[in-house]
């Protein structure tokens, strides 16, 4: 488990906030979160497509928030990868032993009833306050 995929995404909405609507290039996002450019370029895809920003190709080109961050609740730059379980995935036991056999459905059961509480928290934070803590 060590998915840095919301760190990211949340860092460059971040940067994108504390920059006041300008445009900023990927090459400037990925020296502050310290990665490949090409990772920054797959996740503003991916915050676009979820309607959270906004890019410009070319010269001058870049990416700014498509709304205010007061409108962006942490929960939603969540849903964006929501692909990955936060406690990994389940395994592959023998369908022969008794623990076996349950221990799957026990365990999708405790995945989805954590995954309610994170986003509930989630929920109850906008970008505007979490990039508040940077000023």
């Amino acid at each position: 488990m060590n998915n840095v995929q919301f760190a990211t995404y949340l860092h460059i909405l971040v940067l994108l906030e504390l920059n006041e609507g300008s445009l900023l290039s990927s090459s400037y996002i990925s020296e502050s979160i310290n990665i490949n450019a090409a990772i920054v370029r797959k996740a503003v895809g991916e915050l676009r497509q979820a309607g959270l920003v906004e890019s410009k190709e070319g010269k001058g080109g870049g990416t700014r928030l498509s709304k205010a961050a007061k409108e962006i609740l942490l929960s939603d730059i969540y849903k964006v990868i929501n692909g990955v379980s936060i406690l990994g995935k389940t395994n592959s036991p023998n369908p022969k032993c008794p623990i076996g056999k349950q221990i799957n459905s026990h365990i999708i059961h405790l995945y989805s009833e954590t995954e309610k509480s994170l986003v509930n928290h989630l929920q109850k934070i906008t970008l505007e306050e979490f990039a508040g803590q940077f000023i």
